[in-house]
């Protein structure tokens, strides 16, 4: 069957319209930094509010408002597939960086795609021109299918961005790996003195962190603070070296979007707290109009600033590149690399296997636009928050800037997305019409 060229242009239309729209936010960005409005050093903290603060208000939001206690299942093989494909994608990095001498981060580039920002404007686009319409059920509403596929990738963008802090600093400084161990403990022995010293004494330095409750209410806080610290340490000391590093390890998948994504599924999965959040003031909704809405005001914040971060680190990387210094370097090896494998293989391999699941299993839940979603969750270009693991773990700025201009030529050519767009459209309605 030969297919419609307007099958592809449709698609293509809205996949361009998605990356224009990263584009020109970029740009914003850029503009930004040219007109200081917005230091590196902002940007950095910018960066981390994002993570730690907007993306974990947009998954409380929008999983609170999707799960309950009938659909909460379906998301269970969102979950195995998005550690399962970036895993491979891990693996096949690795090799692929030891075998052609390729940079320490394009093991993260091809590994973590952007799993928010683009897929939720790529969505929106698409409802738009109506190229969605084929694949929601006769009788459903498109408005809630829109709101379930926005909560299948930002699931996905949970685990992605727990394995990308958990690994990601042993990936970009394999030979530091237990460097950040000493200084992590010692750093917040430091911290806790300083505060103690600084906060705690009335004749200490006094400034914007000064605790403002009186000092018979802040000595007794801190004594217990210190005695559990101590414990804590004592009892983690005692333990075999196996079971330190292990909980080490752990311990740093306990990040701001896990927890969103834990709050938001109990909140939906709890029916008088979905209640609470979700249902209309004259129906119970008592927290909707104010708390549930400034949950999600903070959420929205979380793609366009984030977007807006890798154009500061743009506009930084061409300031050093007029000015003829190191401005950081991508090699095309690289690029050809991340490109081929995020836009090209994974579709390939991504789309006839969830159409395998969809129809000759029961494994997936019988929603196309789960389908769709879990077929597009491994395609695309490689993660904006690539910039706030660099900004975390204190990379080169070299690096950085080599980083934010691979990303910046990423988007550029994201209109590629448009045929796994349609394979995954494709695939998906003749799934239903199995």
């Amino acid at each position: 069957m030969v297919m419609d060229t307007s099958e592809l242009v449709v698609p293509f239309v809205g996949a361009l319209q998605a990356s224009i729209s990263v584009l020109i936010t970029i740009f914003f960005g850029v503009l930004t930094a040219q007109f200081n409005l917005l230091s590196t050093q902002a940007a950095k903290e910018v960066s981390r509010t994002c993570v730690r603060m907007f993306l974990p208000a947009l998954l409380i939001y929008k999983l609170g408002m999707n799960f309950d206690k009938d659909t909460g299942i379906r998301y269970l093989p969102i979950l195995f597939w998005s550690i399962s494909y970036q895993l491979v994608s891990l693996a096949f990095g690795a090799v692929a960086c030891r075998v052609f001498k390729l940079p320490n981060w394009v093991k993260l580039a091809v590994s973590f795609n952007n799993t928010t920002s683009l897929p939720l404007l790529l969505i929106q686009s698409l409802s738009t021109t109506g190229v969605l319409d084929v694949i929601i059920p006769e009788g459903d509403d498109a408005s809630k299918a829109l709101d379930r596929a926005e909560s299948y990738f930002l699931v996905n963008a949970m685990v992605s961005n727990s394995l990308t802090f958990a690994l990601g600093p042993r990936l970009l400084r394999p030979s530091d790996e237990d460097a950040p161990d000493g200084n992590n403990k010692g750093g917040e022995q430091e911290d806790g003195e300083e505060e103690n010293g600084m906060e705690r004494e009335p004749d200490g330095i006094i400034d914007e962190e000064t605790s403002l409750l009186p000092q018979r209410a802040v000595h007794p806080i801190n004594r217990v603070e210190r005695r559990g610290y101590k414990r804590t340490m004592k009892w983690l000391e005692s333990l075999p070296p196996w079971a330190q590093q292990f909980l080490e390890f752990s311990y740093q998948f306990a990040n701001a979007p896990l927890l969103g994504t834990i709050v938001g599924a109990i909140i939906g999965l709890t029916p008088p707290l979905k209640r609470l959040f979700f249902n209309d003031s004259n129906d119970g909704g008592y927290f909707h109009a104010w708390l549930t809405t400034s949950i999600q005001n903070v959420g929205d914040l979380f793609a366009t600033m984030q977007i807006i971060v890798v154009g500061v680190k743009l506009s930084q990387s061409l300031r050093k590149m007029k000015a003829g210094e190191d401005s950081g370097a991508v090699d095309k090896k690289s690029m050809a690399f991340v490109f081929l494998t995020r836009f090209f293989i994974w579709p390939v391999i991504s789309i006839p296997l969830i159409y395998a699941f969809a129809t000759k299993t029961s494994v997936l839940d019988s929603d196309p636009m789960l389908w769709f979603a879990m077929m597009l969750m491994s395609s695309g270009p490689s993660a904006m928050i690539l910039v706030a693991l660099t900004d975390t773990i204190g990379s080169p700025e070299e690096e950085k800037m080599a980083i934010a201009k691979f990303l910046t030529i990423s988007y550029a050519i994201t209109p590629l997305i448009c045929f796994a767009v349609v394979g995954s459209l494709k695939a998906t309605e003749a799934a239903t019409r199995q």
